[in-house]
């Protein structure tokens, strides 16, 4: 692997004789996250029956986490390099569990819209402080690509434990359990991270600069939401003055960092052919997945009518894929190529999503539970190989930027991927044939077309329903489609991208 990092061989990671237990602690956090993220999924047809939101408000709800986060991950990956990204690990920790509470006990959508933005800004202190310990903790090559792939097989398998638990609970409890149980996980990370985990900051780091913090804030959530407001209702003279503004605080960022003698962001990472082309891939990779992964849970539930616990079950598939793929990831990279594993990771993606263009209502869940498979294989293979390479692409002390440079292209794929792809689905959703008398909300979202359906008469409410249902499936097949083009895409231009990226064997 091309590396600017070429330090002296070192025993330290032979001799640090908690960095497993360390690294239990790290993947406890990745937990909390993965498992906060797919349970909002669960839980939409329940928030959206209780609170009522909008159509757009119920969008802002999926994907406001992930414009918070996406335009704090920088800031909060150079304050934890600055503070020690133990610190900055706990206290986050501390404060997603006590903002979950307040998500729990929302009482309106403006009030979960808040909740859910405070919960980006603790969320965004978790990822690069996981990342960039195991950078610190594992200095052997070989070590540190099991450790990652331990890593990202913990946040695959959130994304079945999420599903499975959130099922439980929601067929036994109100939907605002689903976010209480981050409590116990982020007690345990907090007591036992305190005495497992060393502390790691980079030395003489400068001060952390807040007219850096406020651009990159104000210009990823401003582009973010351009996209999203364009994807939904096109091009206006408001989105594109947010857009414009957001694009023009980005390109005052990135100029700031070059005259900064201690910059929040080294921009020269970005000089690295294979550090660019590993976060380009999970960028576009997570925008392609996005929209079946926030739509597909209101699928199963209000299209197929499975109960929440079955419809977790459902999602399994991808995350035993994803688990056992990150592990192997590594040892695959080492035998082939980078290239290699991460194209043919994404083109596997990529086709699974084409098999879904032909779902239906009535569509059996062998295909389903196929194509699930095949997602959670490609999605361990590629994620865990363009993380290793992102960190080993830089040096240890700039290992919190690094990791925050790849978290941010995660979240903003995501964000981009509900808006985009969201709007779609939402779009095609919004003009289905409804028989007269059908209340204005069963437009918004398919929430809220069951819950119009039970104040019409039965056979006009079966009516609706089912015309609505079939416009849903129409959206979800198009949004698939138009993934696959972006994974297969995406497949083609990581090959050129990671030529000559490997896995070195040792330091």
């Amino acid at each position: 692997m091309t590396s600017t990092l070429q330090p002296a061989r070192t025993n330290e990671a032979v001799t640090r004789p908690g960095r497993w237990l360390a690294l239990s602690v790290l993947v406890l956090a990745v937990l909390l996250v993965a498992v906060d993220a797919t349970v909002l999924g669960l839980a939409t047809p329940y928030i959206s029956e209780d609170l009522q939101p909008t159509g757009t408000q119920l969008l802002w709800i999926g994907d406001v986490y992930s414009f918070v986060i996406a335009g704090l991950l920088v800031s909060m990956g150079s304050l934890g390099d600055r503070i020690g990204r133990k610190r900055i690990l706990l206290v986050g920790a501390t404060a997603f569990g006590a903002i979950s509470v307040l998500n729990a006990y929302a009482t309106t959508p403006e009030m979960m819209i808040a909740a859910r933005a405070l919960l980006g800004v603790a969320g965004a202190t978790l990822m690069p402080a996981t990342l960039a310990l195991i950078r610190n903790l594992f200095h052997d090559p070989r070590e540190r690509s099991l450790a990652v792939g331990v890593w990202g097989a913990t946040a695959s398998a959130g994304t079945a434990v999420g599903p499975i638990v959130g099922g439980f609970l929601l067929e036994h409890f109100w939907w605002g359990s689903v976010f209480l149980i981050n409590l116990p996980v982020m007690a345990v990370l907090v007591v036992v991270g305190i005495r497992l985990l060393p502390e790691s900051r980079t030395p003489n780091p400068g001060p952390w600069d807040l007219t850096s913090v406020a651009l990159s804030l104000v210009g990823m959530i401003g582009v973010v939401y351009a996209v999203k407001e364009a994807a939904a209702h096109g091009l206006t003279w408001e989105s594109s003055a947010v857009g414009l503004l957001g694009a023009a605080a980005l390109c005052g960022f990135v100029r700031r960092q070059f005259t900064l003698p201690t910059p929040l962001l080294d921009m020269r990472l970005f000089r690295d052919r294979g550090f660019s082309g590993a976060v380009l891939a999970d960028l576009l990779t997570v925008l392609g997945l996005s929209g079946l992964v926030f739509f597909l849970s209101q699928y199963l539930q209000l299209v197929q009518g499975r109960p929440p616990f079955e419809a977790g079950l459902a999602e399994l598939p991808a995350a035993v894929g994803a688990v056992v793929a990150g592990l192997l990831a590594g040892r695959a990279a080492r035998r082939f190529s980078v290239r290699a594993v991460v194209s043919g990771g994404l083109a596997a993606i990529g086709l699974a999503l084409a098999s879904l263009t032909v779902l239906d209502r009535s569509t059996g869940y062998p295909l389903l539970g196929a194509a699930l498979l095949v997602v959670g294989v490609g999605a361990g293979l590629s994620f865990t190989v363009t993380a290793d390479v992102i960190l080993g692409s830089v040096p240890k002390e700039q290992a919190g930027a690094a990791s925050a440079v790849s978290e941010t292209a995660y979240e903003l794929g995501a964000a981009l991927g509900i808006a985009v792809l969201g709007s779609i689905v939402t779009g095609v959703y919004g003009g289905f044939t409804a028989p007269a008398g059908t209340p204005a909300g069963a437009h918004e979202s398919l929430g809220g077309a069951l819950e119009a359906s039970t104040t019409m008469p039965p056979a006009t409410g079966e009516a609706m329903l089912s015309s609505a249902r079939d416009a849903f499936t129409e959206g979800l097949t198009l949004a698939s489609a138009a993934g696959a083009a972006v994974l297969l895409l995406t497949a083609a231009a990581a090959w050129p991208l990671l030529k000559n990226q490997r896995l070195d064997s040792h330091e």
